[in-house]
């Protein structure tokens, strides 16, 4: 490998992690804007002290986006996006019980959650190895 393909690799590894963990950080901004629409919608779903539940987890997602982004506490970081979308997908995109009408954009919104978590864990694997 010449020294131009590591150069490389690691430019792409930063951007991958800024863009991921930028994108992540500006989720759990929204959340936090329409934080009480949040809860509401959580409360819905039968989330148990979803007014302290949905501002903890975003927070999780926050701090975790920040750490990922910036590389600080790279597996503590990973580790909090991969519990924040572990805890979060199942209960609030649970595409098997919504109505025809909901259920398209749960499945949606549970796969995109899903393939989040997969990343989340490749950077958490990625990081265990270094």
């Amino acid at each position: 490998m010449s020294e131009t393909d590591t150069v490389d690799t690691s430019a792409s590894s930063l951007a991958g992690r800024l863009l991921f963990g930028s994108g992540l950080a500006v989720l759990a901004l929204r959340n936090f804007e329409d934080i009480d629409g949040r809860i509401a919608y959580a409360d819905a779903k039968g989330v148990p002290f979803a007014e302290k539940s949905v501002p903890a987890a975003s927070a999780l997602l926050l701090g975790g986006g920040l750490g990922m982004a910036t590389r600080k506490l790279p597996k503590l970081s990973a580790a909090s996006v991969a519990a924040f979308f572990i805890g979060v997908t199942p209960v609030m995109h649970d595409f098997w019980a919504a109505d025809d009408e909901a259920r398209g954009e749960e499945l949606t919104s549970f796969l995109q959650n899903l393939t989040l978590l997969g990343a989340a864990i490749a950077f958490f694997q990625r990081e265990s190895q270094n």
